[in-house]
């Protein structure tokens, strides 16, 4: 069973109170009875595995019965700028990324990007995404959630102050350096930002942008690949030489 997300004020004198969507969730899709048991985390990185003693359909309570504290993170984070993508494929890219450790999703709006969130609707998106990535996290069992932030153009992320301490940019059909070679910093108080972009590319100016503020152009090789394609491997590969997959 996957570990379900909490707060750390849900917790009071070793009881754990469940309510809304996840006791819904619960109960409807999981069917989960009182006397089981369950993992859950909080932001803390802690994880409880908590004993059901009530549920009905307003509220659940359960007693911790174990508790573990996750180590610090001790590679790097890695903040996805990812040009948003059509249809069901943003929605996976946010999910695989998400399962594979990225610390942060940044949806991004390029100039070759076809579809373009609408206004009166940007909010209601970014929730819906960050829903898929707190779904995402309790399936692969993280000990935290990625935050999935406002989308924003392009030019305004290669522009943020302060964004990382490594910034990369994927360029398909560009001369840039492998990104198995690129040096890498290692302390997790260094962070990565990875910049992917939409299936007809970066325009010029994009380039021009991102490099006038110090983001390395790097590839995958000879091979084009769709813009969720690009984003996992190229996080695979960031994430084992960071040593956080196998």
């Amino acid at each position: 069973m996957p570990v379900f997300f909490i707060t750390a004020d849900q917790i009071q004198n070793g009881t754990v109170t469940i309510a809304g969507d996840l006791l819904n969730h619960l109960r409807a899709s999981l069917r989960v009875h009182a006397g089981e048991r369950i993992w859950a985390g909080d932001e803390h990185r802690r994880r409880y595995l908590i004993e059901i003693a009530h549920m009905d359909r307003r509220i659940m309570r359960g007693n911790v019965v174990e508790q573990r504290t996750g180590a610090a993170p001790s590679t790097s984070p890695i903040l996805i700028g990812q040009a948003i993508l059509k249809g069901e494929r943003m929605d996976w890219a946010i999910q695989k990324t998400t399962e594979l450790g990225a610390a942060a999703i940044i949806p991004l709006v390029t100039e070759h990007t076809v579809v373009r969130p609408k206004q009166a609707r940007v909010n209601a998106q970014r929730v819906r995404w960050q829903r898929i990535a707190l779904e995402a996290s309790q399936q692969s069992e993280r000990w935290d959630v990625p935050t999935v932030g406002t989308p924003c153009t392009a030019m305004e992320f290669f522009s943020t102050p302060h964004l990382a301490t490594l910034k990369l940019i994927l360029s398909e059909r560009e001369t840039g350096q492998s990104l198995r070679s690129v040096p890498l910093p290692s302390s997790p108080e260094d962070t990565i930002a990875l910049a992917i972009g939409p299936e007809g590319g970066w325009r010029n100016e994009e380039l021009a942008q991102a490099c006038a503020n110090n983001f390395i152009s790097v590839t995958l090789g000879t091979r084009i690949l769709r813009g969720e394609t690009a984003a996992l491997a190229a996080l695979s590969v960031l994430q084992s030489r960071l040593g956080e997959l196998g």
